[in-house]
């Protein structure tokens, strides 16, 4: 399975700047857009938390093409966001996802900088074939996950949406 997390960078900051109906609007506004990115890329929503996103997808390019739309949308919005895509196997239980894999995407999000779509080596090697390209993040060790990982980060310019 390929599991996408996005979380709006600073939002707390954010929050006490603009105070909380400013807020509400802004990121009613910004989950809106990236449900309807999920729609449009055949995603799932199995999590909302506050200002993060969990989501499914049958295949990492379509995760990554709705990453894309997702940092767009939240740009325009004068947001910021950051996003793991990681593919691997997941325990569907109702309609939540359990698993390593899901652990791991929540750690490779945590490296992620402001405006990143940060992958797995898993991941871009899938996306191979595709019109994608990737920047090399170098080998990192995940939080509570043995061994080390490589991360790439998808190209700013890499695909076309």
């Amino acid at each position: 399975m390929t599991l996408l997390m996005t979380d709006v960078v600073e939002s707390t900051n954010l929050l006490s700047r603009i105070g909380d109906a400013a807020w509400r609007e802004l990121i009613g506004r910004h989950v809106g857009r990236a449900r309807a990115a999920l729609a449009e890329f055949r995603g799932t929503e199995v999590d909302l938390a506050g200002d993060g996103l969990l989501a499914t997808f049958d295949g990492p390019a379509r995760a990554l093409r709705c990453a894309t739309v997702i940092r767009q949308a939240a740009g325009d919005d004068g947001l910021q966001v950051r996003a793991a895509v990681h593919v691997g196997e997941v325990e569907i239980v109702g309609d939540r996802v359990r698993g390593l894999a899901v652990h791991e995407a929540a750690r490779i999000l945590g490296l992620a900088r402001p405006n990143d779509i940060l992958v797995s080596q898993t991941t871009r090697d899938l996306a191979t074939g595709t019109d994608m390209t990737f920047e090399d993040r170098d080998v990192h060790t995940l939080k509570g996950i043995p061994g080390e990982r490589r991360l790439f980060a998808l190209a700013d310019r890499s695909i076309e949406v």
